[in-house]
């Protein structure tokens, strides 16, 4: 009973082992932290980072910690982790990462470093807004990744434009960063919260300082409060910083040009305010507003109360297209504005001319090829504008046909060579034979030269013009007939007798254009072809080709044909091993396998085919069963007469003998001659001789 468990036991650890050298060699693949982007593992709050791992659970769930803080959850595709994140709001330090595959609870470490920020920000108005001169300019002071439960000192500075470059300054303590390492933050404002005598009365930039490197930035004033207006509108203009009631002079500058001067006088705040409103033919460009003290004892300002501002008007797009709304290239727009030309357009390849208008309503002039195609509004108010315009462009649509019987044919690869006096074009027909030459000018005439394989059709077609009842189409169709050639086709044997009744089949070299019909008792048959290149095949009544020509039918063609395949009389002699003729031999003719005709051979082992087209035949032999004994294949071109020569028989007395039965027959009975030739040689050599009786003495 003990050596039965043993057994078993033994048996199931053998086939335990087996099984586990067949099953395949597969790990686990592990949670782990594979980079950390940035690679220098530091970062501000807020700065992106991104990790790449792996965790063990396929399509599995994930988290990632800063320390205490999850800062991502999602799931993993496959194995592969890839999350992206913001750096959390903590304080400065190291923290340990940890992605944690979170089905098994099993995780991977690294170290990100949170560093300190300092920021400090002018918060000014969206271009093309901009604060003026006397502006109250707020400035936003923050910390973040601080250190914890610190207070932090801020030394804001603002500095003048140059060349003054005074320096004013205020001081800022951002309190209690707590445990978010984030200090509140807090809005200054200049000039009020800045000690001493300081203003923003001068244009230019002014630069702001956090203790003068930690963080910067800067903050435009100007004298108007845009940088961009449109016709029509009021350029709010003002300065300050002069004495109570001075006179001063602004002036507006354009192209070198004073375009406006107005005297004003400073209110008792020393401010400066006026109001410029756009004239509605303002060109697009830059002006400049100056203002000049023009009182005895002036206030000079440095840097100067100069600024400029731009009337850029509005992007135009205009699409130019034919009458059929098909994209038009290098037509010129010219625009203009009370009838004066202020711009010209070209558009592009893809019908498109852009350009950029001011408020107004002007109109655009299309030429193309010199000629004008059309007039159109274009009128801009406030925003951008886009339009399409057709210009008297039309598309002439040509298609060639051949007439066979009663139908119309297309012809393609016909060569149109298209003249005027705006342009020449060189058009080609489709497989359908048709082309199209897009967007001519309809008024003009237009001469149609047209030919096929470098010969020139009879006649030139001459158009008008393109309009339909004197008015310009989208399309203008125009349809050309080949000429029509007569083609005679003489059929022949080599000896010049006509051939009647087989078939002749015309085909144009590039396909479309197809007649048959068969010959008539002369072997001529007429065709009425088109204009063109043509291969003429002939065929008899089984479908057999019996020769083929091209023919170039340019002009009225006679074609002769010799067939000399045609009525061949084959006969076949059929022989045996020795060369004797064999009668009553059943020979078999094909072609490609089909029958054609069976006979048998006569006494002097011919058998005859009368009437035969010629080409690549079979010849199958049979003498005394089904299965040829022969199979033989001929290119037969003349009349002859083609042995063939069965060398597995011999005619022995009449009778068919197999050639190995006749061979041994042969072999035995020159055998036996031979022995008897022997026996009789041997049988007279020694033939005995009578012995003569001697008497006694």
């Amino acid at each position: 009973m003990k050596r039965s468990i043993a057994t078993i036991l033994a048996v199931m650890l053998f086939i335990a082992s087996v099984v586990l050298i067949f099953l395949p060699n597969v790990e686990a693949v592990g949670v782990e932290i594979i980079s950390i982007t940035p690679s220098s593992r530091r970062g501000k709050v807020g700065e992106p980072v991104h990790i790449s791992g792996t965790i063990n659970i396929t399509n599995g769930l994930y988290q990632i910690w800063f320390n205490q803080t999850k800062v991502i959850e999602a799931n993993a595709t496959g194995n592969i982790v890839n999350a992206t994140f913001p750096v959390p709001t903590l304080p400065h330090g190291n923290y340990t990462v940890t992605l944690l595959d979170y089905s098994l609870n099993a995780n991977a470490t690294d170290w990100f470093y949170i560093d300190t920020a300092y920021y400090v920000e002018a918060k000014t108005p969206p271009p093309p807004e901009q604060l003026q001169e006397g502006s109250m300019i707020e400035i936003w002071v923050n910390v973040t990744g601080g250190k914890p439960n610190t207070i932090y000192h801020a030394n804001i500075t603002v500095k003048f434009p140059a060349p003054r470059n005074e320096t004013y300054w205020t001081l800022v303590t951002l309190t209690n960063t707590t445990d978010t390492g984030k200090g509140y933050n807090i809005t200054i404002v200049y000039p009020t919260s800045f000690s001493g005598a300081i203003n923003a009365n001068y244009v230019g930039i002014y630069s702001v300082t956090f203790n003068k490197t930690l963080a910067t930035d800067t903050f435009f004033i100007g004298l108007t409060t845009h940088t961009e207006y449109h016709r029509y509108q009021l350029v709010d203009i003002k300065a300050t910083g002069y004495k109570p009631s001075e006179n001063v002079t602004t002036r507006i500058i354009f192209g070198g040009k004073t375009i406006n001067s107005t005297n004003i006088t400073a209110t008792p705040g020393g401010i400066v305010a006026m109001n410029w409103k756009i004239p509605p033919n303002a060109s697009r460009g830059i002006y400049i507003v100056n203002i000049t003290s023009i009182s005895p004892e002036p206030t000079l300002k440095n840097p100067p109360d100069i600024q400029t501002f731009n009337i850029p008007g509005f992007d135009v797009s205009i699409t130019t297209r034919n009458l059929a709304g098909e994209i038009v290239a290098n037509v010129v727009v010219r625009v203009f504005e009370n009838e004066k030309s202020i711009i010209n357009l070209t558009s592009t390849t893809n019908g498109l001319a852009q350009t950029t208008l001011e408020v107004g309503n002007y109109t655009g002039k299309a030429f193309y090829k010199g000629e004008n195609v059309g007039n159109f509004p274009i009128n801009v108010t406030n925003g951008p504008v886009s339009l399409g315009f057709n210009c008297t462009l039309t598309n002439l649509k040509i298609s060639v046909f051949a007439k066979v019987d009663s139908a119309e044919i297309s012809i393609p690869e016909v060569k149109i060579f298209l003249t005027s006096a705006p342009e020449n074009r060189t058009l080609f027909t489709n497989m359908t034979g048709t082309t199209i030459a897009t967007s001519l000018l309809p008024n003009h005439t237009y001469v149609l030269n047209v030919s096929r394989y470098g010969v020139s059709f009879p006649n030139v077609t001459s158009i008008p013009t393109l309009l339909d009842n004197g008015t310009a189409v989208a399309w203008y169709n125009v349809t050309l007939i080949s000429p029509t050639l007569t083609l005679r086709v003489n059929t022949t044997k080599p000896n010049n007798e006509p051939i009647g009744n087989v078939k002749v089949k015309v085909q144009e070299l590039m396909g479309g254009l197809h007649y048959e019909d068969n010959t008539n008792a002369e072997g001529i048959i007429v065709f009425n072809c088109a204009f063109g290149k043509y291969t003429v095949e002939v065929y008899d009544a089984d479908g057999i080709k019996l020769n083929e020509t091209t023919v170039n039918l340019f002009q009225n063609q006679n074609v002769s044909i010799v067939c000399k395949l045609y009525g061949l009389t084959v006969s076949f002699r059929i022989v045996d091993y020795l060369g004797q003729p064999i009668s009553n031999a059943n020979v078999t003719l094909l072609r490609g396998n089909v029958v054609l005709r069976s006979n048998h051979t006569q006494t002097n082992g011919i058998a005859t085919f009368n009437n035969i087209t010629g080409g690549l035949l079979q010849v199958s032999t049979y003498v005394f069963n089904q299965i040829p004994n022969v199979v033989k294949v001929f290119y037969v071109d003349t009349s002859s007469t083609i042995e063939i020569r069965l060398e597995e028989y011999v005619i022995l007395a009449g009778f068919l003998v197999n050639t190995a039965v006749f061979a041994i027959t042969s072999i035995i009975l020159i055998a036996v001659l031979l022995v008897l030739l022997i026996e009789v040689y041997r049988r007279k050599r020694f033939k005995p001789q009578k012995i003569s009786k001697q008497e006694p003495e």
